[in-house]
């Protein structure tokens, strides 16, 4: 540590006497501005790690947020089917998916951009409904539901976290029902 300093001299005059004085002047250091380059390479580290961890998880909420579309869409066409056969003592001989308008014989399934429905094992006793995932990322989701109420999951080229599916629930979340 180099400490700034210097002699001043100065000189007063007062009618006939003259006084001179000397002091000694310190400079304060100065101080930095700026980070030194030790402080942005700490924070860049830290971002990073940060950011490491918290990208794979926003990747499975986005993942789950498109889920609960799928989910409810088959419940709702499940009610759909159930009602028909309450009406009409026998289930529905098909589907239409909109924008298609469903005949007399058939219930509505809707048309999203996160999944598509099918309707298939249609006789008077039975059905199964199938919503397909198609939206980037979730192409490996493949839901089912029929008559019984049976819920299965099939799962498809995900992280293994996901696991590979359930024949009893409809997973959510990975390795949740």
């Amino acid at each position: 540590f180099a400490l700034n300093s210097a002699w001043n001299y100065a000189t007063v005059t007062k009618g006939r006497e003259t006084t001179m004085s000397m002091s000694l002047a310190v400079k304060q250091p100065s101080r930095s501005r700026g980070f030194t380059m030790i402080e942005i390479l700490t924070v860049v580290a830290i971002v990073s790690i940060l950011a490491a961890l918290a990208l794979p998880w926003y990747g499975d909420y986005v993942l789950r947020s498109k889920i609960p579309e799928a989910t409810s869409n088959l419940a709702n066409i499940r009610t759909q089917f159930e009602q028909y056969l309450y009406d009409n003592r026998k289930y529905p001989d098909g589907c239409a998916q909109s924008p298609t308008a469903a005949t007399a014989t058939q219930i509505q399934v809707p048309a999203t951009g996160n999944f598509a429905y099918t309707c298939t094992n249609l006789t008077t006793g039975t059905y199964t409904v199938t919503a397909t995932g198609q939206a980037p990322g979730m192409a490996g989701f493949l839901y089912t539901i029929n008559e019984g109420n049976t819920r299965t999951t099939t799962l498809t080229g995900l992280p293994t976290r996901w696991g590979t599916g359930s024949t009893t629930c409809w997973i959510t979340k990975p390795n949740q029902c």
